[in-house]
Parts: C-alpha cells; structure tokens; sequence
C-alpha cells in the first residue's frame, strides 16, 4: 500500500513532474545525485522514479535530521528504507562512505546530495560538491551516475517551515555519466556539478 500511496501523496504535495533527458531508466544500479534546497527533496526526487526501481532506490539522509523524533525516524526508516548518515561527529566507525558504500554492495540504488546540506536562499546556485561522490565513483566504477536537478523545492517548503506552500515544481534527470579513467577528484567533481547545472537548464 505505502507504495502507491506514500509516492501519490509526495507528487500531490509538490505537483512535481519528472523529466529524463534519455528516458526513464532501467533496473541498473544507479546513483542519483542532485541540488538540495528543501527537506522534501529526497521524497519527491524518490516518488518520481518509476515504481519498479522506488524499492531498489534508497535516499542518503542525516541521521541527527532522521532521527530527532520518532515520527521522523519511522518516515525515513519504515517508508523509504533511508541510508542515514552522521553529519556531524563522523569516526572511524560511522564514516558516511562506509554506510553508502556498504547500501550499494547489497545492490541499492542511491539517491545522494552532495552539497552535503540545503543551500539557502533563491538562484539555481549550489554549494561547491563534497568528495563523497567521487570515492563512491571510484568505488563502483560500473554505476552510472545519474546528475538530478530540482526546481522550486526551497518554495515549496521553505527552510525551517512545516506548511506547504502549493507551487508547481519539476524535477530533471539528466545524461548519464561515470568518472573517466584517470581523472582526479576536482576535475570530476566540477565536471559533477556542470552536469547537474545542465540539467537546469
């Protein structure tokens, strides 16, 4: 039932339609990486993929945001099958990329955002990529990385705000990419940031 209700209630939400650059996807393993502006950004992004790839797709999330409440914790445990991650006091033991890379050993899709928190304020701006995406391309150099951009989410529900606010928003999938042989972290990450930006477009 959440499978069809929980994505309806995202779109009805947002309004959002999805737009593929190449067409929808198949059931290859994929990292989507995209802008993030708003805390419905994961749901929304996740209620457009089509329903045979939502339960192979898990959303990489913060676990202090996830888990401040159980409300939270169950929406993002329960409902999306979330990937939390500690944000703040990382160790050896709760590394972010180890939890990411250990979802996609078990064949998970990831859904990730690599500014690493919501830029603030208007423009289709972002904050410069962390390196994560780069050791998970490193890592798993067979997946394709799937650059995302959303519009209007931060309008939608506003930083620090709990009410929806009805707008139209739009959610495009662009071309494919994968790291090229040899290329280092910057060259990649600024080449990643490029195609999310082309996606806005």
């Amino acid at each position: 039932m959440k499978t069809v209700i929980v994505p309806w209630l995202c779109r009805a939400i947002s309004g959002a339609q999805a737009r593929w650059s190449e067409g929808p996807p198949g059931q290859e393993q994929r990292i989507y990486f995209a802008n993030h502006t708003s805390n419905l950004d994961f749901l929304i992004l996740w209620s457009l993929l089509p329903a045979e790839l939502r339960c192979l797709t898990r959303p990489v999330a913060a676990h202090d945001y996830w888990t401040a409440n159980r409300l939270r914790h169950g929406v993002a445990r329960d409902l999306f099958n979330a990937v939390l991650i500690e944000r703040k006091k990382v160790t050896k033991s709760n590394n972010p990329l180890t939890t990411m890379c250990s979802a996609l050993e078990e064949g998970s899709s990831l859904i990730v955002f690599p500014e690493g928190g919501r830029k603030r304020g208007d423009g289709p701006g972002m904050m410069p990529f962390k390196s994560g995406l780069f050791h998970l391309a490193v890592r798993f150099p067979g997946v394709d990385l799937v650059p995302v951009y959303l519009h209007n989410m931060n309008r939608i529900m506003p930083a620090g705000e709990w009410l929806f606010v009805p707008l139209i928003c739009s959610v495009v999938f662009g071309r494919p990419m994968r790291r090229l042989e040899g290329e280092g972290k910057e060259d990649f990450l600024r080449r990643a940031e490029a195609a999310v930006m082309e996606a806005a477009a």
